[in-house]
């Protein structure tokens, strides 16, 4: 069980150097005047899911969702 533990914990920190960098790596989301005259709804705008912002979306929730799960396994395991 004990090596099963350090595992998960390498793990653990892995993932969050993971959500780290993908936090790292996604542009602002301030529009500045751009917004003021309706510069965001473009066709990148409504498509953005395709889009590499998208995917860096995506990986967060994904990325976020392994630290949390990961982290409620190893506190039952050293329990």
């Amino acid at each position: 069980m004990e090596v099963f533990q350090y595992v998960l914990s390498g793990v653990l920190i892995l993932a969050s150097i993971v959500l780290i960098v993908i936090v790292l790596l996604q542009p602002g989301r301030t529009m500045g005047l751009g917004s003021i005259s309706g510069g965001a709804e473009t066709f990148f705008g409504k498509h953005k899911a395709k889009s590499f912002e998208g995917r860096l979306a995506l990986a967060t929730k994904i990325a976020a969702g392994l630290l949390v799960v990961l982290s409620i396994v190893l506190v039952i395991i050293t329990k």
